[in-house]
């Protein structure tokens, strides 16, 4: 789990236990600087559907969006990217979460070539790894899904649930692609194997640069020579459009396998 010391990481945080989706209320970002959602995205073929998480803990719900080919050739092996939203888009209203960062940015391509699980946490929720676990199992029972090549990636709280439950599952995750978020350097070196591009721009009010950077520094001194980090110098909170729209992430994904 990540932990302690949050202050120095959000900019108006009080000390909560990061990682957990739990009933506790975290109100360090308002929704309105936070949120990742965009616009409807125009119809396409890429088949998006709303689930139930077969055995629920604090996640009931979340997002799966499949290739517009997905079921046509029964041996294609697909690669999965599974997104952890902001805290803008909690509650029980998937059709936020299906608007937000990379499952907009899915939604809006129809040759995307990954599958997206994009779970969401209620309401007055936080990223849980034993409820995420559950979320991974059944990620792991979909048809047609390359284990191999599963990737987690997201912003702003969402980025401080990747790296705890990268650090945690390590051996899930072929790449992970934390945005804005931060971690617990403490621990960094239970990823030093793990290929990471951690995205954040420098001029960050909402989470300061300094949590992406202690990560970064943390997993080098460990070893770890699979890290990439980009720093924009401005762009405030939202490091996560750019990241999104940029074919060289989806390219460096698919370049690592487990």
């Amino acid at each position: 789990m990540m932990k302690k010391n949050l202050a120095t990481i959000f900019m108006f945080a009080g000390l909560f236990l990061l990682g957990a989706c739990s009933d506790k209320q975290h109100e360090t970002i308002s929704p309105d600087t936070e949120t990742g959602a965009q616009p409807d995205a125009p119809h396409t073929a890429y088949q998006v559907m709303f689930k139930k998480v077969s055995a629920p803990r604090g996640i009931t719900d979340f997002v799966l969006q499949l290739p517009a080919d997905y079921s046509r050739d029964p041996q294609k092996k697909w690669p999965v990217i599974i997104f952890l939203h902001g805290i803008g888009e909690r509650g029980s209203d998937l059709n936020i979460v299906k608007r937000a960062g990379l499952a907009g940015r899915a939604s809006a391509d129809p040759a995307f070539p990954f599958i997206v699980v994009s779970p969401q946490c209620k309401a007055d929720g936080w990223w849980n790894v034993s409820d995420l676990d559950a979320v991974f199992a059944d990620v792991k029972q979909l048809s047609n899904v390359d284990l191999s090549r599963v990737y987690l990636t997201g912003l702003s709280m969402g980025g401080f649930g990747t790296w705890d439950w990268a650090n945690v599952r390590r051996a899930n995750f072929a790449a992970i692609v934390p945005i804005c978020g931060g971690g617990t350097p403490s621990q960094a070196c239970n990823m030093k194997t793990l290929p990471v591009w951690v995205f954040h721009n420098a001029d960050d009010p909402t989470v300061n640069v300094s949590g992406s950077r202690d990560m970064v520094n943390a997993l080098k001194s460990c070893g770890n020579t699979l890290v990439k980090y980009t720093e924009n110098p401005t762009g405030g909170h939202d490091a996560w459009t750019r990241a999104y729209n940029d074919p060289a992430l989806y390219k460096w994904l698919l370049q690592n396998k487990l």
